[in-house]
C-alpha cells in the first residue's frame, strides 16, 4: 500500500465493522497521515466519544511517531488516557506503512470505560488499569487545541515568561517541541515565535542548534530570505 487511498474502501469498511462490533462506546478512527496534520481524519464512527469528525486532525501521539519513527512497527495496544472533559478511555493504535517503511496512516480504537472506572471501588479489579500504562493523549478538535497543549507542556520545561528566558532556555523549549513533532504542524513555527518572543530566523537558528544541524539545513525553502 503506497497511500491510504489505495485501500480506502476496504479500510472504511473495516472502521464500520469494528464500530458495529464493539458498540456505541467505542470510537474507531482512520487517519491519513500523508495529509496536513490539521486534517488527517478520513473516516470515523461513534465520534461522540471524543467529539471529532472527518477533516479534524490527529493527536500528540501521532505527531511523536511521525517525528521519531520507531524501529519496530510502533503500534500501541491497550493504553489509557482521558478526554478533555475527563472521561477515561482505553485505546489502541495501529500504524500503516508504505513499501519504504514510512508511516502513512493509522487506525485508532478508543473505548469509553468511564463507567467501569467509576465502579472500580465496588467491583474490585474489573477495569484492571495498571498505572504504568497511562498515556497522555490529546483528542483535539482543531489544531489550536494541540498548540495550546504543547505550549502548556513547554511551560513545565522552562517555568519562566518569555521575557526572562535565556537563549539556552529557548533552545531547551524548542528541543522539547521538536521531539514531540510540534513543527510538523502547519503554522507551528509562528506559534513558537509568538510564545518565545523571537523572530522566525532566530527560531530556525535555535532549531538547528537543537538538532545539531546547520541553519541552511533547517530553514524550509520557502522561508529562505
Amino acid at each position: 500500500m503506497h497511500n491510504i487511498n489505495d485501500e480506502m474502501n476496504n479500510l472504511k469498511r473495516l472502521v464500520q465493522m469494528l464500530a458495529a462490533q464493539f458498540g456505541g462506546n467505542t470510537e474507531v478512527v482512520l487517519h491519513d497521515l500523508s495529509k496536513d496534520y490539521r486534517h488527517t481524519i478520513v473516516a470515523i464512527e461513534n465520534n461522540q466519544v471524543t467529539g471529532r469528525k472527518v477533516g479534524d486532525g490527529g493527536t500528540n501521539l501521532g505527531l511523536e511517531v511521525l517525528r521519531n519513527p520507531p524501529n519496530t512497527n510502533g503500534d500501541i495496544y491497550n493504553y489509557f488516557n482521558k478526554t478533555t472533559d475527563g472521561r477515561m478511555l482505553r485505546s489502541s493504535t495501529l500504524y500503516f506503512r508504505n513499501g519504504e517503511g514510512r508511516v502513512i496512516g493509522s487506525l485508532c480504537i478508543n473505548t469509553d470505560i468511564t463507567r467501569m472506572v467509576e465502579m472500580r471501588e465496588t467491583l474490585g479489579e474489573i477495569a484492571m488499569i495498571p498505572p504504568d500504562r497511562s498515556v497522555e493523549e490529546v483528542f483535539a478538535n482543531n489544531v489550536e487545541e494541540l498548540f495550546e497543549y504543547f505550549i502548556r507542556q513547554s511551560r513545565a520545561i522552562v517555568d519562566k515568561p518569555a521575557a526572562e528566558m535565556t537563549k539556552e532556555d529557548r533552545i531547551e523549549v524548542i528541543r522539547f517541541l521538536d521531539s514531540k513533532g510540534f513543527f510538523l504542524i502547519t503554522r507551528a513555527g509562528d506559534e513558537a515565535c509568538k510564545f518565545l518572543a523571537i523572530s522566525k530566523y532566530t527560531l530556525y537558528k535555535y532549531l538547528a542548534i537543537a538538532r545539531g544541524k546547520s541553519v541552511s539545513d533547517t530553514i524550509p525553502p520557502e522561508e529562505v530570505p
